[in-house]
């Protein structure tokens, strides 16, 4: 399929007001219909009555650093990844030829604990204690560990939330999906559910996906009482939105940064890489950056609703990589919290403001919340229910090339990657931390020429708003120059981190509503009698992605 060709095409065969386009992530959700200039953004969060004596969960909205942590090896890391950061942000010099200069961190720190905060009110926002035995969306923040409530986020880390407490079941993740995308189609979108067999929907899935979850999110669409329904895995929806037919994507969110490369409306499954750490674990970071350097709002609790967004907006408005930015900066913030003063903080930053966002490339700096490795797309093992599944066909088939066995042998479940791999020139082979530079070289070089690599490593597209920082684009165009192999460098290496100048949070959605309504996806629409009458392998001959 011609990606280019087709962004320039007509709509034809459905009516984009009658497509519903979703796309969950870790803390957000964004959904509407495909005529919708730009979707809904909401919480991807419920809040479910909590039964008398029952078992507590609350979920955060930044990750959390985990219970079993040694704090003073994780701080002995920490420290050291800042140092390094740091000296290599003092070899550079600015674009005027002078040389960087920082501010001593004991001045900022001594600003800082000097700082007393203004009081612009006397009491911050009310709640009331919540009636409806569940909440969705943004409503869920007004909800406190106090209140009789369980706070679940079914999606994390770029996959199901699914774990060994109250609500984590498969079971019971899905039915807090449906719970929070019905209840946003029709507070939001103000579609009663009556009308829905009069809609299709689009699910947006990651690009390594996990084949039960395929298969319940199908059922789960089409049970929502939708006409029809197909998948479409995030990369390529975002090459669709930049009307790009070739690129390696960058996809970073919340909590996960995930890396593949997008031919002609296809994500080639042997070069898909997950990284487990996004926007989140930067803000939290940052947060660690910042009261090293005294910061002066003590309370501050980044397992807090209020704080974490608190900490995330100081991070987007404070945090770049602009090397022509040097010394120290002061920043206000107005801390709310309920039933307190409203109180306006000011404050120095420094270097954190950068040293936060380049743990992008130095991802031992997230050793405070990340303990997961890399995810790689691994071999499927057969599906019982699939007579026709990849082993049949591998079995079956007379003339397999070798490109063509590894894609084969890459199709399945998400596989944890934390050993050394060698052995073979299309094998993966890292160590724990991967930076997002060098995700994008091992990500490339699994493709199966040295042309289609060379065109995959100068076009670069990155979405998602885990990396809009000024200044990122320079530092991995940098970064990849340096270590592209000589033979594969093309003429120019292009980041692409605002599409068609659209926010790029916002390109995987906006593709995906696209690509629904025009008339070559017309075959990949899934109904409950395709279901029926041919069972799971409908899935493998509809779906829009190599199966």
């Amino acid at each position: 399929m011609n990606v280019e060709a087709e962004a320039q095409s007509e709509p034809g065969g459905v009516h984009a007001q009658n497509v519903i386009v979703i796309h969950p992530g870790s803390m957000y959700i964004k959904i509407g219909r495909a005529s919708d200039l730009n979707p809904h953004t909401e919480l991807h969060a419920i809040g479910r009555r909590r039964s008398p004596g029952g078992q507590i969960r609350f979920d955060t909205l930044l990750p959390t650093v985990p219970l079993n942590v040694d704090y003073i090896d994780i701080e002995s890391d920490l420290d050291y990844s800042r140092l390094q950061i740091s000296h290599t942000l003092q070899s550079f010099v600015m674009s005027t030829g002078q040389k960087r200069y920082a501010t001593p961190p004991q001045q900022i720190a001594q600003f800082n604990r000097r700082s007393i905060p203004e009081t612009l009110n006397a009491a911050g926002p009310q709640l009331r204690s919540p009636t409806a035995d569940s909440l969705v969306g943004n409503d869920v923040l007004q909800l406190q560990p106090r209140f009789n409530y369980n706070v679940h986020f079914p999606w994390k880390r770029g996959d199901l939330n699914v774990h060994g407490n109250v609500g984590g079941s498969l079971t019971g993740v899905m039915a807090d999906l449906q719970a929070i995308w019905s209840a946003l189609i029709v507070e939001k979108l103000n579609i009663p559910v009556q009308e829905w067999k009069n809609f299709r929907a689009v699910l947006i899935i990651p690009v390594i996906y996990n084949r039960t979850y395929v298969r319940e999110f199908v059922t789960l669409l089409l049970d929502m009482g939708f006409a029809s329904c197909f998948l479409l895995q995030d990369h390529v929806a975002a090459a669709f939105g930049a009307g790009l037919g070739s690129a390696c994507v960058i996809d970073c969110g919340h909590s996960k940064t995930s890396v593949s490369c997008v031919e002609d409306g296809l994500s080639n499954p042997a070069t898909r890489v997950t990284l487990p750490y996004g926007g989140g674990d930067i803000t939290q970071c940052f947060l660690w950056l910042l009261n090293r350097g005294g910061f002066p709002y003590k309370d501050c609790d980044s397992n807090n609703a209020y704080d974490a967004i608190l900490i995330d907006k100081l991070k987007q408005d404070a945090c770049h990589v602009d090397l022509d930015v040097c010394g120290s900066r002061e920043k206000s913030f107005v801390v709310r919290q309920p039933l307190k003063p409203v109180l306006k903080y000011t404050i120095q930053i420094g270097d954190e403001c950068m040293i936060a966002p380049l743990g992008l490339f130095y991802p031992e700096l997230f050793c405070l919340t990340v303990t997961r490795t890399v995810l790689t797309q691994k071999r499927d093992t057969g599906d019982p229910s699939d007579p026709h599944d990849a082993d049949y066909l591998r079995e079956t088939g007379r003339k397999v090339t070798r490109e063509q066995e590894l894609v084969a042998d890459s199709i399945g479940d998400e596989d944890i990657v934390d050993i050394e791999v060698t052995g073979g020139d299309n094998d993966f082979s890292f160590g724990q931390a991967l930076s997002v530079d060098q995700a994008v070289i091992q990500s490339v070089q699994q493709c199966g020429n040295d042309d289609t690599k060379r065109k995959m490593f100068s076009t670069v597209l990155v979405v998602g708003g885990g990396m809009k920082f000024k200044g990122i684009s320079s530092w991995l165009k940098n970064k990849l120059a340096f270590q592209v192999p000589p033979h594969l460098k093309p003429d120019q290496i292009d980041i692409i981190t605002a599409p068609k100048d659209m926010d790029p949070v916002m390109a995987t959605w906006k593709g995906a509503a696209i690509f629904a309504c025009l008339e070559s996806a017309q075959e990949l629409w899934i109904t409950q009698e395709d279901i029926r009458k041919h069972g799971v392998k409908i899935l493998r001959e509809r779906s829009a992605f190599i199966w």
